[in-house]
């Protein structure tokens, strides 16, 4: 086999592309009454099903409180087997609910399995939602039957998974690497309680290359540690975190591995679209009108760059600022000074938007007025130099306004 493709890959987004755009997918949606929210057309139920066997990598959660889900998928993915569908649910998160949480979510797995005509082995779960009440399993049944599968029906899955969003978020790339084209798709829910830490939060993808596992679960890792791993909303990890990377194979050639010479752009194509999946989590946070993407620069490593920019992001006095339009760049030393990565304070800087209100240091002495004028749009970006070394990273949140009190104060009731 060839070296691995160390060019650039050249991605081209898809218009109105989701998670069934990569080739051996379908999916669809229904309405089983368990999510008692949200805007019409309704979904609370959603099949994603392969149409063969299909290679599987997931991380979760690192919340000690997990949902049954978690569980279920932590142990079928272990066995190493090919799996051919995921089945979900809004409205109730099968968490902390006893041993009848557990038979519910074995319950789910067989429902979906016999609609596909395949074991419940082969099958992924996933549940979103109130905590701690039981799931109404003859609803949910009705539901799971009701699904008319269909390569359009990304869309309606995408709405089954919702919770408190308020718009769908989902994407597809093309890309063209060592005489093949491959597709990745994806989607995704989150609105609050969103600090991940995998390793509520859903993220799905889907491509059609081939691709060994040990290489699919080393690439979502990775890929997840720089894009979901660095959104937060609120400091809430949820015990339902679930993101899961499908390959159907349906664009053959031979398996990827690290020196297949498409594994670079392959890679590139899956991070592509869950950064834009991640992004669009963060700025449909729940409540928030603007969306906080922070750089943090100048780290002395990866690690110190990443807690730097995602202690920035969730700090609520950050948050607040950005609500507020108020260039108090303080905070934004504070939180960095906190984040426990190494730091030159002498020699830092920071910029909100173009702005740079401290260089080396030394307060710049630009007119703030102009700052805040600058923090008015739908996205503000804050960017730090520790003048500590060469890493960087950059991470996402969104600001906090009052309708996220409101939200999360009325949440059950």
């Amino acid at each position: 086999m060839n070296a691995p493709d160390t060019q650039p890959a050249a991605i081209e987004w898809i218009e109105g592309g989701g998670v069934t755009t990569p080739g051996g997918f379908v999916a669809g949606g229904a309405y089983a009454q368990i999510k008692t929210y949200g805007e019409d057309p309704r979904m609370d139920v959603g099949l994603l099903a392969a149409t063969g066997p299909c290679t599987v990598a997931g991380v979760f959660t690192r919340n000690a409180v997990t949902g049954e889900p978690v569980t279920w998928d932590r142990r079928v993915l272990a066995a190493s087997r090919p799996m051919r569908g995921l089945v979900c649910n809004s409205g109730n998160a099968n968490t902390v609910t006893g041993d009848q949480g557990t038979r519910d979510c074995a319950r789910m797995a067989e429902i979906a399995a016999e609609v596909l005509g395949v074991s419940s082995e082969e099958i992924l779960v996933a549940s979103t939602g109130v905590i701690g009440r039981q799931m109404p399993m003859d609803r949910l049944e009705r539901g799971i039957r009701a699904i008319a599968l269909s390569p359009a029906g990304g869309a309606l899955f995408t709405r089954a998974i919702m919770t408190t969003d308020t718009r769908e978020k989902s994407c597809a790339v093309r890309v063209e690497a060592a005489g093949r084209t491959y597709h990745v798709g994806g989607c995704a829910k989150g609105s609050g309680m969103i600090h991940p830490d995998m390793g509520t939060m859903f993220a799905f993808m889907t491509t059609d290359a081939p691709a060994e596992r040990a290489w699919l679960d080393a690439t979502l890792r990775a890929v997840t540690d720089r894009t979901f791993n660095m959104v937060d909303v609120d400091m809430d990890t949820s015990t339902s975190d679930t993101a899961l990377l499908f390959a159907s194979g349906a664009a053959g050639g031979d398996p990827l591995s690290a020196a297949h010479p498409a594994a670079a752009a392959l890679t590139a194509a899956i991070e592509a679209v869950a950064t834009r999946l991640a992004r669009a989590i963060a700025g449909d946070g729940e409540g928030a009108t603007a969306l906080l993407e922070v750089v943090a620069e100048g780290a002395a490593t990866p690690e110190d760059a990443r807690a730097a920019a995602r202690t920035i992001t969730s700090s609520p006095l950050i948050k607040t600022m950005i609500t507020g339009r108020d260039p108090n760049w303080g905070r934004v030393m504070m939180a960095a000074g906190r984040s426990g990565a190494s730091f030159d304070q002498r020699a830092a800087s920071v910029w909100i938007g173009d702005h740079c209100v401290l260089d080396h240091g030394q307060p710049t002495g630009v007119d703030l007025r102009l700052v805040s004028a600058a923090m008015a749009g739908e996205e503000v970006r804050l960017r730090v130099h520790l003048g500590a070394g060469p890493a960087t990273a950059t991470a996402w949140g969104c600001n906090m306004t009052s309708e996220y009190v409101s939200i999360n104060a009325d949440y059950t009731t």
